[in-house]
């Protein structure tokens, strides 16, 4: 069975056939680092990390390069420095480190390339000035813009029609604008904003010309799979297809994979109506595989609604099935490369929904002590980044993240054992409830009192 993901640009679902299988090329539009990553950030992490798992399955790690790019120069950034009164480079470097953790965290691989926009500023006017040279781009008022109406196929991916197009997000509408759709390839920088030399005067570049410049850098003028949120349609990905386009007379990616949007509680994310949800605040109350799995079990091209009932449910889960693997000797298990099942629905466009009802069937059929039935559980499993960490650590995860007191714990259920010996329910009544505060779950079972953390 073939590879077969869902084009944006061809609104269809279509046979993956790479450029060189020996070279299977990917870009991600990365995070803009001035905040702390929401889950909205984390969607498309997790949904291509995924991917970029299986195409390493499908052509051998070594024939697989992923690049997702960093943007560390951006208006937002430059108003969250200014609001902090924080230092850009400082206020970048943080957030990266944030972004690294979190990704980290939520068990997504590194990609092969992550560069910087501000690493890469003498290939973005280079660019700019092949576009300026076809005449595809001209200089105003010492800003470089796109000319839109230059480009025939200017909407192609978005559908949009160039007549009917405003201007996008991150671009402003001056009246030096010859086409109210053109956008800005390089802009003038103020006093205290990040600078560079161009041979338009000091400036800094536009935010679609970063993505351009750095995936050719990498990957070449032409590549497989471009992906990213579905937000970035337009006008980014729009923008980056046709200042690539123009300057290259190439088609600048093969395919185009977007995921759906994040919706918390049936709600759009806003910090205003207090429903923004950061990956890193997620961290007190859900292990990282706890929020992998919750994100896809919904279908990535479907929206999200973001839900603590759906991490508490997922929580659960991995509690069961980390409880089963604790049962076995570390190393006991022999752990194959991939599962044919899994691979089978993961090919068929990402379907991890199915592929978690395959986990879950697996599971029911796991018997206790059978090696290779939990092997192979447990190999279906690591294909989508799940029960990688050792059981033992997991099941005391909570413990330690809320810095219970064991001792206090085994002390107080002893005393609760000894009050019911000598038939003194109230005093084991009451020794329940405080351990039920401390958020302790007591089970009796031959003769015996079992412990956990809620």
């Amino acid at each position: 069975m073939s590879l077969k993901l869902y084009d944006t640009f061809t609104n269809s679902k279509i046979k993956f056939d790479p450029i060189d299988p020996t070279n299977v090329r990917m870009y991600v539009c990365g995070p803009t680092v001035y905040d702390y990553a929401h889950v909205g950030n984390a969607r498309p992490v997790i949904i291509f990390d995924i991917l970029f798992r299986l195409l390493q399955n499908i052509y051998g790690t070594k024939n697989v390069t992923y690049v997702r790019n960093i943007t560390d120069v951006d208006d937002k950034i430059i108003d969250a420095a200014n609001k902090a009164s924080e230092d850009i480079g400082m206020l970048t470097e943080k957030t990266i480190n944030y972004f690294h953790d979190d990704t980290k965290y939520i068990g997504a691989l590194k990609p092969t390339f992550e560069p910087r926009a501000t690493e890469h500023i003498p290939e973005m006017i280079e660019l700019i000035e092949k576009l300026i040279e076809k005449d595809f781009a001209y200089v105003a008022e010492g800003n470089v813009l796109f000319s839109s109406s230059k480009f025939s196929e200017y909407g192609k991916l978005s559908g949009k029609d160039l007549s009917e197009m405003i201007a996008g997000s991150r671009v402003n509408v001056e009246n030096y604008k010859r086409t109210e759709s053109d956008f800005v390839l390089w802009k003038p920088s103020k006093e205290d904003e990040p600078s560079w030399n161009s041979p338009w005067g000091n400036g800094r570049p536009g935010w679609h010309i970063e993505c351009s410049a750095m995936s050719e850098k990498l990957l070449g003028e032409s590549f497989d799979i471009h992906g990213g949120g579905q937000d970035l349609i337009f006008p980014h990905h729009e923008n980056e297809i046709a200042q690539s386009e123009c300057a290259n007379g190439k088609k600048f990616a093969n395919y185009w994979v977007h995921n759906g949007f994040v919706t918390v509680e049936g709600n759009k994310m806003s910090k205003s109506d207090g429903n923004f949800v950061t990956v890193n605040e997620l961290k007190d109350n859900f292990q990282g595989e706890v929020i992998r799995l919750a994100m896809i079990s919904t279908h990535y091209r479907q929206p999200l609604n973001w839900t603590i009932a759906n991490l508490e449910e997922s929580k659960k889960t991995l509690d069961k099935w980390y409880s089963y693997l604790e049962s076995f000797n570390e190393g006991e298990l022999d752990v194959a490369d991939n599962d044919s099942d899994i691979m089978e629905a993961l090919l068929d466009d990402l379907n991890t929904p199915k592929a978690i009802s395959i986990l879950h069937q697996k599971f029911k059929n796991c018997e206790a002590g059978n090696i290779s039935l939990a092997s192979n559980f447990l190999s279906a499993a690591n294909m989508l980044g799940l029960l990688s960490d050792k059981p033992s650590e997991w099941l005391t995860w909570k413990q330690e993240n809320m810095n219970i007191n064991k001792a206090q714990v085994e002390l107080l259920i002893a005393q609760r054992n000894e009050a019911r010996v000598n038939k003194n329910f109230n005093k084991a009544d009451e020794i329940r409830d405080e351990l039920d505060k401390m958020g302790i779950t007591l089970e009796d079972k031959g003769g015996e009192t079992d412990w956990k953390v809620k």
